[in-house]
């Protein structure tokens, strides 16, 4: 786990006030997740103070994980290495209930999963996620939460390793030289790094001699081996893939009464398995990481709804620091186009271009 320089004694003292403002009966404390779908002036009188709760929040999660970075670096003999590792995960709960809108079911599995990895003492085996859903729905911008939390420079840090399929390995000719780069990377990152992170965007794009190539790096390793890699490592595969799959299964529990928050992941798992490996379009889901079980989960992204669209516009106005209206976020709601045709139901670009619409806003 790569880490920031040590916080001074009076920044966790302030972030340690912060959170106490967030506890039940603090004053202010509120019980609400923010803005309601009301009209502007409407139980808010104080426009400048838009977002107060969510900054609270975030920043409370910044407190308890500073805490206890700074607990480990002043009380070592009272932590673990690994104690230190696992402080990321709470800023990391933190942005998937917080930021991250309409993904119950992949945030909670998205936590477990690298939670109990991280707990592990010595993991024999890589993780291995594969991200399936529309464009917009938030796979890339759960991929960055995860760089941000575990490593002090995100996604910039040297542990962690973004490769996009038709950018990086555009052409097939070359697919030799690819297969050369591509480990020699990965080898050399997990030999520089303690714990690293491997993303593949358009991941349904990739060569199938990549993805061979990518087995030893994903399968068990026998102990003789393994002590030469870094001692933890966490691959994931971001695609399209599959998501026609998912929004027909969540639009058909919709219509059958089912609540958005009581789907599990029993429901689109099977199908979403059987679409992956039955694609004709991909081979992804002929290659050695489905057929012999190298990805530990595949984790549906489901389709965007209005209110979600909402709050993503919400948050890019927060991130400038700029004022909003209910009415505005309507409006930019409104701008997506809504599917099918009949249920008007699902962005079809999920949340994506959101932060450059908000720009017909400001005066």
């Amino acid at each position: 786990m790569l880490r920031g320089p040590r916080r001074p004694l009076w920044l966790c003292l302030c972030l340690c006030l912060l959170l106490l403002l967030l506890l039940p009966g603090a004053p202010g404390h509120r019980g609400d997740a923010g803005p309601r779908n009301k009209k502007a002036g409407s139980g808010r009188p104080w426009p400048a103070f838009q977002g107060l709760q969510e900054r609270l929040r975030a920043a409370g999660a910044l407190s308890r994980r500073y805490w206890a970075l700074f607990s480990c670096r002043v009380w070592p003999e009272n932590c673990e290495e690994d104690e230190e590792a696992l402080a990321g995960t709470l800023g990391l709960k933190s942005d998937l209930s917080v930021r991250l809108h309409g993904q119950h079911l992949a945030g909670e599995l998205i936590l477990r999963t690298v939670r109990g990895y991280l707990e592990l003492p010595r993991p024999d085996k890589a993780l291995v996620l594969s991200f399936h859903g529309w464009s917009g729905t938030g796979k890339n911008f759960v991929a960055r939460m995860l760089a941000e939390n575990l490593y002090r420079d995100g996604l910039r840090s040297d542990c962690v390793k973004v490769f996009i399929a038709t950018f990086h390995f555009p052409h097939p000719k070359f697919v030799d030289l690819y297969k050369e780069r591509l480990t020699g990377q990965i080898r050399e990152t997990q030999e520089r790094c303690r714990q690293t992170l491997f993303i593949f965007d358009e991941a349904e794009k990739l060569h199938p001699e990549l993805l061979e190539a990518l087995r030893p790096h994903l399968g068990r390793q026998a102990p003789e081996n393994y002590k030469a890699q870094s001692l933890r490592t966490i691959f994931l595969f971001l695609s399209n893939l599959g998501s026609n799959i998912i929004n027909e299964e969540v639009l058909n529990l919709l219509k059958a009464g089912w609540l958005r928050e009581e789907i599990t992941l029993e429901h689109l798992e099977p199908r979403l398995q059987a679409q992956i490996v039955e694609s004709t379009d991909s081979a992804f889901g002929h290659s050695c990481l489905v057929k012999e079980n190298l990805i530990d989960f595949f984790v549906p992204f489901l389709p965007l709804e209005y209110r979600h669209v909402r709050l993503c516009a919400r948050d890019a106005f927060l991130s400038q620091e700029l004022l909003y209206t209910e009415e505005a976020l309507d409006e930019i709601a409104k701008m997506m186009v809504y599917v099918p045709k009949e249920e008007q139901l699902f962005s079809s670009q999920g949340c994506k271009s959101i932060s450059q619409r908000i720009n017909y806003f400001l005066p």
